[in-house]
């Protein structure tokens, strides 16, 4: 079992705007007064591209699809909720929150993977979720340790339970769960994906913990982090506003470890912290400044992982 890969989904966007249906509950979005849609799309795809070549030069096989015209999916940029993919074969689709996040899934991706040589042997189907109104979008509400067969999950309106014990039983899986909060008006509300206030590494874990209320709820998710060997990096609440807790572990050339994050996760870092990551592996970091202001999503989300078997 590998916790990294080398090789990443990436989704290129066409008519990427901010996503009405998911501000609901995502409080990262902002509108960009006086701007154009087509700016920022175009402004988007500028930053996608250039993010994109800056892992290609660190040696990541970066596979990249176009989204399509034929549906409004302004979201399309953030593939790792609706899909993941797992070594033994295995494809997971999950159920998503917003109504137009479902136009995401699309099968020639699969094709696409396949033609690449990746080998899909099944698919675990979760998405008659959205009938009953219940979600879990994929590695954003599930974080795994697939060398500790441990999966960590921030329970929010996108994130239920029950479908995550289940993913967990499906997929064996030890279930982490605990509920994670961000300050929103003076309130105390649930943040919407797991992978924004917490990353996973082979030797270290970047988390806010100071968003886990509950106490008991923290110590558990430590005690779970340390007793796996993996260093835990506070971060706080305003670094998880800068998307510090966006990141994720990849594989470049000679399989060599990176952290990739945004420029603004990398900037509002401290000095120790950096020290503390690069201890374990260097950092890759690439301005996403309108893609985080208007999608609310990071480096991460753009990411979905392919660890699938390949074709001798």
């Amino acid at each position: 079992m590998r916790q990294t890969t080398n090789t990443i989904l990436m989704v290129r966007p066409v008519g990427f705007r901010m996503n009405e249906q998911t501000a609901v509950n995502n409080y990262y979005q902002k509108v960009l007064d006086n701007v154009l849609p087509s700016t920022v799309n175009a402004k988007a795809q500028e930053e996608f591209d250039n993010y994109v070549e800056k892992l290609r030069s660190y040696g990541v096989n970066v596979i990249v699809v176009s989204d399509t015209t034929e549906t409004d999916t302004p979201d399309s940029i953030f593939p790792n909720n609706w899909i993941s993919f797992h070594e033994n074969g295995t494809v997971g689709l999950y159920p998503m929150f917003a109504e137009n996040r479902r136009l995401e899934r699309r099968e020639d991706i699969l094709d696409i993977l396949e033609e690449e040589g990746f080998i899909i042997d099944g698919v675990i189907d979760y998405t008659s979720g959205e009938e009953q109104n219940v979600f879990l979008e994929g590695t954003g509400s599930l974080l795994l340790d697939r060398v500790n067969r441990k999966a960590y999950c921030a329970l929010s309106p996108r994130a239920d339970e029950e479908l995550f014990i289940e993913f967990c039983e499906d997929f064996e899986y030890t279930p982490v769960v605990f509920t994670s909060n961000q300050t929103v008006n003076g309130e105390r509300k649930a943040i919407y994906h797991t992978n924004v206030m917490m990353c996973l590494a082979e030797t270290f874990a970047v988390i806010c913990l100071a968003s886990i209320d509950d106490k008991k709820e923290r110590k558990h998710v430590v005690k779970n982090l340390k007793d796996d060997g993996k260093e835990v990096i506070d971060i706080t609440e305003e670094q998880v506003n800068n998307f510090a807790g966006n990141m994720l572990q990849v594989r470049g050339k000679d399989n060599e470890r990176f952290l990739v994050m945004s420029q603004a996760a990398y900037d509002c870092l401290t000095k120790d912290q950096i020290n503390k990551i690069e201890k374990h592996c260097k950092i890759i970091s690439s301005s996403l400044d309108v893609i985080e202001g208007c999608g609310g999503g990071s480096a991460r989300c753009m990411m979905a992982e392919v660890f699938l078997p390949k074709a001798n």
